[in-house]
């Protein structure tokens, strides 16, 4: 048995799943060396040590003040790691796009309107290698074991834990819908740091990642715009979520200290600056989505009935003040629903309005008016984010807070000053805890930047 295998063998007994194990025993060995360097010592006593500090940490019996002193290893690193260790060589591309914070424009992108993103300073890496025995294989750290697909025939949408390939397998599906190639045979790994269910559209990412990716693979480099409709079409075509074009033109579009203004009939996609002081606090509530299977395709549909009463085909072309005439023409349910959506618009070019003119206050306080909307009208809130959206907007380092993504769950976005730190999002996490007995995750995230080829 290689010294790489014991490794692995060694860190799925203290309780890494294979990916991660694979990942963990090769930094164990790239660090062994490093380490060997820095200090004067054999590798045999590097090795020795570094085992020792991982049972050791693994068993709560050393803190972190012990361990070696170097930074936690970079998304470049983890991704190059779990590629030798899965394929033995490493990945020929990298690429890398972000998750996104929906900002303010809630639903109402596939209704025609306008909507405000930022791009976040997480995401979703992919690295690829091609190969020319017929075969893709797809592993990523957030799942176990190698997917193995032929590179030939229809591709067909997988189900269980194996789901998770269908984002790039809806990209292979899209990209020739618009006219670009995709390649044959590869090896394909994917790294994020983007939690999982907190509505900041790690799908979306992993579809650009890997858009770009096997756009490079066959040298194919189209206008930002066509790698963006490509993800939506996955997604609405293939994954089977109708979203409208936010997730992944935030994703595309993103650019570090603005937000990206989306007028998402054309789409047109525009940059809109964002003050240097502005910080954005992200509370997951862990409660589910229900994207695919029931609420947001209700909601949706809803919207399009709303639509189709007013005699328009979306709800952008309603201007605010037919609301009074609606209110007598449409089924109760349907009327909010459109209320919703028609003053969600508003509110998008209002905040446009109170960016340029550098006043987080008022658009704090729009973003605030945005829950409210969503809890009371569009009723895609749930008890926990209403939770979060009071207990957030008391303090008074926080502009505004609302919920951020498809909404049913997930997370709530605060606006804040730079003064607001750990010691008010804890409190906010303490009171959360004392009322639904569990936890929120605390994400602190700022702008960066969007999808984009990373240089080998």
């Amino acid at each position: 048995m290689t010294e790489l295998e014991q490794l692995i063998q060694l860190c799925e007994r203290l309780g890494a799943g294979p990916a991660q194990a694979a990942a963990m025993a090769g930094q164990m060995q790239k660090r062994a060396g490093q380490l060997s360097a820095e200090r004067g010592i054999t590798r045999e006593a590097a090795m020795k040590y570094l085992l020792e500090v991982l049972v050791k940490g693994r068993h709560g019996e050393i803190s972190a003040d012990s361990m070696p002193e170097r930074p936690a290893p970079s998304m470049r690193e983890k991704l190059i790691a779990l590629f030798h260790a899965s394929h033995g060589r490493a990945p020929e591309i990298f690429t890398r796009a972000p998750g996104r914070i929906e900002f303010i424009g809630n639903h109402t992108d596939y209704n025609g309107g306008t909507v405000l993103g930022a791009a976040i300073d997480r995401g979703v890496w992919v690295g690829l290698a091609r190969r020319t025995d017929g075969l893709r294989t797809f592993l990523s750290d957030q799942s176990q074991g190698i997917v193995t697909l032929p590179a030939t025939g229809k591709l067909e949408k997988l189900t269980g834990a194996q789901s998770w390939v269908n984002y790039p397998l809806g990209m292979l599906d899209a990209l020739p819908v618009f006219g670009q190639p995709v390649p044959d045979g590869f090896d394909y790994v994917a790294v994020s740091d983007l939690p999982s269910g907190a509505g900041l559209s790690s799908s979306a990412a992993i579809e650009l990642a890997s858009g770009l990716a096997f756009l490079e693979a066959v040298d194919r480099h189209p206008e930002r715009e066509i790698l963006v409709k490509a993800g939506r079409h996955a997604e609405n075509n293939f994954v089977g979520v109708p979203c409208g074009i936010l997730d992944q033109g935030v994703s595309g579009f993103g650019r570090k200290d603005h937000l990206v203004f989306i007028d998402c009939r054309g789409p047109r996609f525009a940059t809109v600056s964002l003050p240097a002081d502005a910080h954005f606090w992200i509370f997951n509530t862990h409660t589910k989505h229900a994207l695919v299977d029931g609420l947001y395709a209700e909601r949706h549909r809803e919207c399009m009935e709303a639509a189709k009463a007013l005699g328009v085909s979306l709800l952008a072309e309603v201007a605010p003040a037919a609301l009074v005439d609606a209110a007598t023409r449409l089924p109760p349910t349907i009327y909010k629903r459109a209320k919703h959506i028609i003053e969600e618009i508003a509110r998008v070019d209002a905040t446009v309005r109170a960016l340029e003119a550098g006043d987080l206050p008022e658009v704090g306080r729009l973003l605030t008016a945005s829950h409210r909307s969503s809890q009371h009208l569009f009723e895609n809130s749930t008890p926990e984010l209403d939770f979060l959206v009071d207990a957030l907007t008391a303090i008074p380092q926080v502009h505004g807070a609302r919920l951020t993504g498809g909404g049913f769950g997930g997370a709530v976005m605060a606006l804040t000053g730079a003064s607001l730190g750990e010691a008010q999002a804890a409190s906010v996490v303490a009171a959360y805890e004392k009322k639904f007995g569990r936890r929120p995750d605390v994400l602190h995230a700022l702008t960066g930047d969007g999808a984009r080829v990373i240089a080998p």
